[in-house]
């Protein structure tokens, strides 16, 4: 059996797919450094991540894959699962090794690979989706708007240009407290990425993201009030659906919501 390691990151994967060919072997397994290696495992190789090779073999899928296609790539890897590493490296391969001028590999959904990354892809697009619907700002008193998230999956990237498109003539600040990042953007420009060196000392509760009330804005707070208020006026008791409610809204975003968060 031969196994390839790499580093863990897309660059990674790609130049996995580049080695490959070059040594002109299919490795039965493709393991992140520190994984257990297999039994009978008889040549293990170790992937140097090289950015000019990773870059050949994504031209190379640019020109074989639509972009939809290309992007469920993507957005595949953002789900930081595990097992997606595997299938999207069979995945690359296979789309290297078919002959040319067959139907594309990205609509054939009986291959197992192609299904496999193609359904961890619509599960990381469908939590973007919750995203732009669940992400509930509050305004500091320096006028700059805040957002904390904690989703499954790494899908900040992807929802940063709706935000920037939505919101471009004010401040906002909308931080990961899952994988300690954010987006800064002031208003002009792009949104520029941000960590805080010792987030002990940052100015928000990372569990729910509560701005420091010595720091939240008097008219926020009025805004906040508003909206429980509301939200308690057009609760009809009788017709509640709690099933339905955690079906429609998981229970993981209730913490970060402000209807549901106590003054």
């Amino acid at each position: 059996m031969t196994v390839y390691t790499f580093d863990g990151t897309l660059d990674g994967l790609m130049t996995a797919v580049f080695d490959s060919f070059e040594l002109h072997e299919q490795p039965e397994k493709l393991l992140t450094k520190g994984d257990a290696l297999p039994l009978f495992c008889d040549h293990v190789h170790e992937v140097i991540t090289d950015e000019e090779k990773a870059k050949r073999v994504w031209t190379g899928l640019e020109k074989r894959l639509t972009c939809q296609a290309l992007r469920i790539i993507s957005v595949s890897w953002l789900s930081e699962l595990p097992e997606v590493v595997q299938p999207l490296f069979n995945y690359v391969c296979k789309t290297f090794r078919q002959p040319q001028g067959a139907a594309s590999i990205a609509l054939n959904y009986a291959d197992p690979d192609v299904l496999a990354v193609t359904r961890i892809g619509w599960k990381v697009s469908h939590e973007q989706l919750r995203m732009k619907q669940f992400i509930r700002f509050q305004k500091a008193k320096d006028g700059t708007y805040l957002a904390v998230i904690g989703p499954d999956h790494n899908v900040l990237p992807l929802v940063i240009g709706h935000f920037r498109d939505r919101f471009n003539d004010q401040p906002w600040l909308i931080y990961d407290a899952k994988r300690h990042y954010g987006f800064y953007y002031d208003g002009t420009g792009m949104p520029q990425q941000i960590t805080f060196e010792d987030e002990a000392s940052v100015p928000f509760n990372l569990y729910d993201g509560k701005l420091n009330p010595d720091l939240l804005s008097s008219d926020d707070q009025l805004f906040q009030d508003l909206w429980r208020t509301y939200f308690k006026a057009i609760c009809i008791k009788e017709r509640l659906n709690p099933r339905k409610q955690l079906k429609e809204i998981p229970l993981r975003y209730w913490k970060y919501l402000t209807e549901n968060k106590k003054r």
